[in-house]
């Protein structure tokens, strides 16, 4: 008999790609003129020259069978010196090679970590607007994830819901800053106060409570705002990174998990997540991956398009009379929908439908009456659906 659980979820594709795949056969239909999709995140930007010089010097010059063989379940030790020497130099941290663990992007990274700390009758916590993957990646472990409600006013942390819904069966805390679908960053003021709050649940229940935190947009943030490194704030912290956004590097699948070095057991676990990779089938990236990012580490594509495109939109929205957060890094930005009826859902089908103005609705982030622009894509695109968007405020 097949898999009863997963044909189930055969039927629960996600909302992003029911959007995205409209986009795609609307363009197939009418031409690509037809569609302006702001549907899903991938970098609009390429790679860097340093990177793409990198990987062709690797290929020519270095030994192919080091090169294309089998990666220590671990990770290649140069990279993971890399990575942790990086973190080191720009955070103020003291990670080691042992800490730090290469995965397939973010996504693995999460579901690694996770796992770590997480299992049968536990909670994890996350804020609302959040990744809807997240669901799949806790439910996996045996444990529940469980949303704090979303401020509506500024994305950052609702506090007195998260009091509210910790108890002692939490053991981690998921935090996704700079965040995706908001577009917000929390502040530091909000990182201290998360890590005083999950010190003091840590005493009140006698056990660990771990912060994951979700970081694949790090260096997403626009100028002049705080954006402050969360693992520094708090020792029983677990690091979730992906290269996908910084160097524009989405279909490469590469990425790490990396223990805070002051965290209980920090030593075990890496070497747990060596162990994890034998139920899950993650055998760490392709080691081709792992040699070209220890090449250019510190380096990143051109950002600079985010930003720009961040303040077009709001300004226009803004002008339109869309009522929106200023996102303060990433590619995403959260407005309220201008119906009556405040319905999501429905308003982003019919902007979809009659002008082939594509975005996704909020609902599925814990996010009702809002919607999601992913807007990296040419600034030239962005210009031209703002008459949409005026049409659309009328629905």
């Amino acid at each position: 008999m097949i898999s009863e659980f997963y044909k189930e979820m055969t039927g629960k594709e996600s909302v992003i790609r029911q959007f995205f795949d409209f986009a795609r056969k609307r363009a197939a239909e009418m031409g690509p003129d037809s569609v302006f999709n702001f549907s899903i995140g991938n970098p609009s930007v390429p790679t860097t020259e340093s990177f793409t010089r990198a990987l062709i010097d690797i290929v020519e010059k270095g030994d192919p069978v080091k090169l294309h063989g089998y990666s220590p379940t671990l990770g290649q030790d140069s990279t993971k010196k890399a990575i942790a020497d990086s973190l080191n130099r720009r955070f103020g941290m003291n990670y080691t090679a042992a800490h730090i663990f290469p995965t397939s992007g973010a996504a693995g990274a999460l579901s690694h970590a996770i796992r770590c700390v997480a299992g049968k009758g536990e909670t994890v916590l996350t804020f609302a607007p959040y990744f809807p993957e997240y669901n799949p990646y806790v439910s996996g472990t045996g444990a529940e994830l469980k949303v704090v409600p979303a401020d509506f006013e500024s994305f950052q942390i609702n506090f007195e819901k998260l009091e509210e819904m910790f108890d002692e069966k939490v053991a981690a805390v998921l935090i996704n800053s700079p965040n995706n679908p908001s577009g917000m960053v929390y502040t530091t003021e909000t990182i201290k106060k998360l890590a005083e709050v999950m010190t003091r649940k840590q005493e009140e229940y006698g056990h660990e409570i771990f912060l994951i935190t979700d970081e694949p947009y790090r260096e997403i943030v626009f100028t002049g705002v705080d954006s402050p490194f969360p693992s520094k704030f708090y020792d029983n912290s677990i690091c979730c990174y992906s290269f996908s956004k910084s160097l524009s590097l989405p279909g490469e699948r590469i990425g790490y998990m990396a223990v805070n070095p002051a965290a209980k057991d920090a030593e075990l676990l890496v070497p747990m997540a060596g162990q994890i990779s034998r139920f899950t089938g993650h055998n760490c990236p392709t080691a081709l991956m792992q040699f070209a990012i220890e090449r250019v580490i510190d380096d990143t594509s051109d950002l600079s398009i985010y930003e720009t495109n961040a303040e077009l939109l709001f300004k226009e929205l803004t002008r339109i009379g869309y009522k929106v957060v200023k996102p303060m890094g990433t590619f995403y930005m959260m407005p309220r929908v201008p119906s009556e009826s405040g319905d999501a859902n429905e308003w982003c089908w019919k902007a979809a439908r009659e002008l082939g103005l594509i975005t996704v609705p909020g609902d599925s982030f814990e996010c009702p009456g809002h919607f999601r622009i992913s807007y990296c894509v040419p600034t030239e695109m962005i210009e031209k659906a703002i008459p949409l968007f005026e049409k659309a405020f009328q629905f």
